[in-house]
C-alpha cells in the first residue's frame, strides 16, 4: 500500500530542489495551522512566496493545477495570513501564491497562479 504523506514528501523535496536550481530560497516547508498547511514558503525576486505543490502520474488525465480550486486557494490564503501574523511579517511585504504540479516528470511552476 501506497502511503501518501511519503509520496508527498517525496515530491515536495524534488520540487525544493527545482525551486533552488530556479533561485528560489526555501524557508520553510509544511507549515501547518488548524486550518490547513502551506507546502512551501520561499522567497524569489523579492516576493514571499506561499506555494501549493500538486503531484499527478503520468498518465492522470488532468494536471495536478487543476486540484487548486477556488476553496483550497482561500484556504492557502487564509494559512498565509497567520503564518504573516504569527512570524511577525509586515502586511507591505510583497508575496505571491505560486502552483508547481508535477506530472509524471514533467514540473510546472506557476507564479502568481491566483490573487
Amino acid at each position: 500500500m501506497i502511503n501518501k504523506r511519503e509520496v508527498g514528501a517525496y515530491y515536495e523535496k524534488m520540487v525544493c530542489e527545482y525551486l533552488k536550481k530556479n533561485k528560489y530560497k526555501i524557508i520553510n516547508r509544511n507549515f501547518r495551522c488548524k486550518i490547513g498547511e502551506i507546502d512551501i514558503i520561499a522567497e524569489d525576486a523579492g516576493y514571499l512566496s506561499f506555494i501549493e505543490v500538486k503531484y499527478r502520474e503520468k498518465d492522470s488525465i488532468a494536471s495536478g493545477l487543476y486540484a487548486v480550486d477556488k476553496k483550497k486557494q482561500k484556504t492557502i490564503y487564509n494559512v498565509a495570513k497567520i503564518y504573516m501574523s504569527l512570524y511577525k511579517i509586515s502586511e507591505d511585504r510583497p508575496c505571491r501564491f505560486d502552483v508547481v504540479s508535477v506530472d509524471g516528470d514533467n514540473i510546472t511552476l506557476i507564479k502568481n497562479a491566483f490573487p
